[in-house]
């Protein structure tokens, strides 16, 4: 496949250097079409290319070449290239002619990348308009097989990670181990034997087939490097292993609904029943089935997939590493995570004594802050209060007469009645206060003496007892019989609390998910943030780098490891890692190049990382700590992973030329800066394939990459540095030879 490319003759239709024009068409050609949005696609697939005789796709390179649709496409680079814009400036997209080029020969418009060294394998990357033929292709069949998809085929990792978090009382799993195999021509068949089963169109298939033959669209099954935000990946593969893994997701639901129907759930609220379930998770080629049923179902539902998988796709699976595992004993890795099903009471475990005497020893701070505010508001308004009645008191003494409207001595009366009964209630809820004149009024009195009390007079007898019950019933401190009951209330409340806790910790089982910290810390020493002792220390090859894209770097590095791993729940410990060995790292690198101390560096630069732009304002690209700390999981997105920008390192080149234009699709800036890319694996002369010697589950940029000089405006290079944008957003096909 690679010689027929190599030997491929030069398309008649280059690119400009200067302004990305995609086409000639005239402005008002080009401002007619105006991108589709979903619903538009949906009509413009059944208007045109739908037949409702034979429910198949007819016609479809038209749709292709047609104008909204590229526009479309062509909005989505833009969206993706242009992170920090909120209205990329517009392009016109390709003309239908220019499409149909595109479309019949994409080998044409297919660059080689030759690698730095002898035995690597080249890359070949597609041009602008092949990409957005491609992204054409990706919108017209997701409008197709995205509404008949199954409902955990998820496009987002966290999406799926929500999902597994609120499976109830998983007992078994098992995730297909698939072989690290390449697409071959056999998985190209099975894959348009599917797609043609819902387009009937020669032309649209001899143009994915050709695509395939290219190597425009090559990738490999049972790898790590799928869903990462890599140039190798195509824009097409994600639509593609949907469609090719939909004959599996139809056997696992066909597996549910029998489950479903073989074990009913059992309506008695008065009978604890767990029902049997089959529950799965697919992101691209990772599957994940759970159940809460016995072994020996999961065995069988393991045997089903797998037949699957071995007859229908000619797809080769690890029987041994696809063996069944106890949710409840043993973890599984998924996504880049650890999976394994706890008590509630591991995720939500209860208050230690610790913690409960933090928790009243907070609350009783709040309460006396609290009443300290309080007693200052009625201390300005006793001084404010005394003030009026002195200056009063003076102006009536000198003899002047003061006139009202109204009398107010009623208002007067009411008020210090509503403060004297304010001040009496406040006094009565002291236990303390009642308790000690209780104790004064009543102990040591000779009256409560029966030989002493038969010689005083009656009168004085009846006085003294009345005044005994009028004590007893307002100083008597009762408060400790209010006292124990709340203490009763409060130890039949942990008791319920307890018994609770412990039926749902033997009946209910919730999945936990982690993060790898061991394999985080691996990757953290392979890329040298830290030595063999595990302590930060710097990389020397971004001394040459401006400050601010030193830290730039820094933090697309922790910002892309806080994003993926924050629905964690170890997650604390990834925010330790970025905090102290990325940070500090940080610093380290900043010494190194200035020839100072880290204690130097920490107090010019703050612990925040702060640095001036080119107008004199602090900014802060690394996250705070304070920022890491509110970090959580609240909201939930889909970031890359951290490989792309954790195994690239861009070194700035000395050039006296800055003519290049940006490489960053539909950017026309000129002023730009020239840099290197190094690749970890190249610096390190390791094989990413190798595990011993690589961090396992860490991808890595295709070799063919390394060394490349690429031109980028100061806007798209600190959105690269900082993990924005990836290489998926620079046209590769473009890179500057500079000796």
């Amino acid at each position: 496949m690679l010689p027929r490319l190599a030997l491929a003759p030069a398309p008649a239709r280059r690119l400009r250097p200067g302004a990305r024009v995609l086409c000639t068409a005239a402005p008002a050609e080009a401002a007619a079409a105006a991108p589709l949005s979903a619903e538009e696609l949906k009509l413009l697939l059944r208007r045109d290319h739908y037949s409702a005789s034979t429910r198949r796709f007819h016609s479809f390179l038209p749709l292709l070449s047609h104008p909204s649709l590229l526009l479309s496409s062509a909005a989505i680079l833009r969206r993706r290239s242009h992170p920090s814009l909120h209205s990329p400036p517009p392009e016109p997209p390709l003309l239908p002619s220019a499409a149909a080029e595109v479309i019949a020969s994409p080998s044409s418009h297919l660059r080689l990348l030759l690698p730095s060294r002898v035995k690597g394998r080249p890359l070949p990357v597609p041009t602008l308009p092949l990409r957005l033929a491609m992204l054409s292709a990706a919108s017209a069949l997701d409008a197709v097989f995205a509404p008949r998809a199954a409902t955990f085929a998820y496009r987002a990792r966290h999406t799926a990670v929500r999902y597994l978090r609120s499976i109830p009382n998983a007992s078994w799993f098992f995730r297909v181990a698939i072989l690290r195999q390449p697409f071959g021509p056999r998985h190209v068949r099975r894959l348009l034997d599917g797609i043609s089963g819902k387009v009937d169109d020669l032309g649209f298939l001899e143009f994915l087939r050709e695509l395939f033959v290219s190597d425009a669209i090559a990738f490999e099954l049972g790898g790590c490097e799928l869903g990462r935000g890599l140039p190798q990946e195509s824009e097409l593969t994600a639509t593609l292993l949907n469609i090719f893994f939909d004959p599996v997701d139809r056997e696992v639901m066909a597996i549910r609904e029998e489950v479903h129907k073989n074990n009913p759930r059992v309506k008695d609220e008065s009978v604890l029943h767990t029902p049997v379930r089959v529950y799965a998770a697919r992101y691209l080629d990772e599957i994940l089935v759970v159940t809460s049923g016995s072994k020996m179902l999961m065995i069988e539902v393991r045997d089903r997939i797998l037949a699957v998988l071995e007859r229908d796709l000619e797809v080769k699976v690890d029987k041994l590493a696809s063996s069944v595992h106890s949710a409840g004993s043993e973890k599984i890795d998924f996504l880049g995570m650890e999976l394994q099903a706890v008590p509630p009471s591991v995720l939500l475990p209860p208050l230690s004594e610790k913690a409960k005497r933090a928790k009243k020893m907070y609350l009783k701070h709040k309460a006396a802050k609290a009443q300290e505010l309080k007693n200052a508001r009625e201390t300005r308004r006793k001084k404010l209060g005394l003030k009026i009645l002195n200056h009063l008191f003076k102006k009536v003494r000198r003899g002047h007469e003061f006139e009202f409207d109204f009398r107010i001595e009623s208002e007067v009366q009411q008020l210090f009645k509503e403060w004297a009964d304010e001040v009496v209630i406040e006094y009565f809820k002291s236990p303390e206060h009642c308790r000690y004149w209780h104790r004064f009024l009543t102990s040591g009195d000779f009256l409560s003496l029966t030989r002493m009390r038969d010689q005083l007079p009656p009168a004085l007898v009846d006085s003294y007892d009345k005044f005994q019950e009028t004590l007893d019933r307002f100083l008597m401190p009762m408060r400790d019989h209010g006292t124990s009951d709340k203490e009763e209330r409060l130890a039949e409340e942990e008791e319920r609390q307890y018994e609770k806790r412990t039926v749902e910790d033997l009946t209910e089982l919730k999945m936990r998910i982690n993060a790898p910290i061991e394999l985080v810390r691996k990757h953290v020493k392979l890329a040298g943030f830290t030595n063999s002792m595990g302590r930060p220390r710097p990389i020397k090859l971004l001394i040459c780098l401006d400050d601010t894209d030193i830290i730039n770097w820094y933090a697309g590095v922790g910002r892309r490891w806080l994003d993926f791993f924050c629905c964690c729940r170890n997650f604390k410990m990834v925010k330790t890692v970025v905090s102290y060995h990325l940070r500090f790292s940080c610093f380290l690198t900043l010494a190194e190049k200035h020839e100072c101390t880290k204690r130097q560096a920490i107090s010019h630069y703050t612990k925040d990382l702060k640095v001036k732009n080119d107008d004199g304002v602090s900014e802060v690209h690394f996250p705070t700590e304070r920022e890491i700390k509110m970090m959580g999981d609240k909201n939930l997105s889909d970031p890359k992973p951290v490989d792309g920008a954790l195994t690239m390192i861009l070194v700035r080149l000395a050039v006296d030329d800055t003519t290049y234009p940006c490489l960053a699709h539909f950017c026309a800036e000129t002023d730009t800066v020239i840099y290197r890319i190094r690749l970890l694996q190249n610096r390190l002369n390791v094989d990413p394939l190798n595990e011993k010697k690589w961090a396992q589950g860490l991808s890595s940029i295709h070799e063919s990459l390394n060394k490349k000089c690429l031109p980028l405006c100061s806007m798209h290079a600190s959105d690269l540095l900082l993990g924005k944008i990836t290489l998926q957003d620079i046209d590769c096909t473009r890179f500057v030879d500079v000796e």
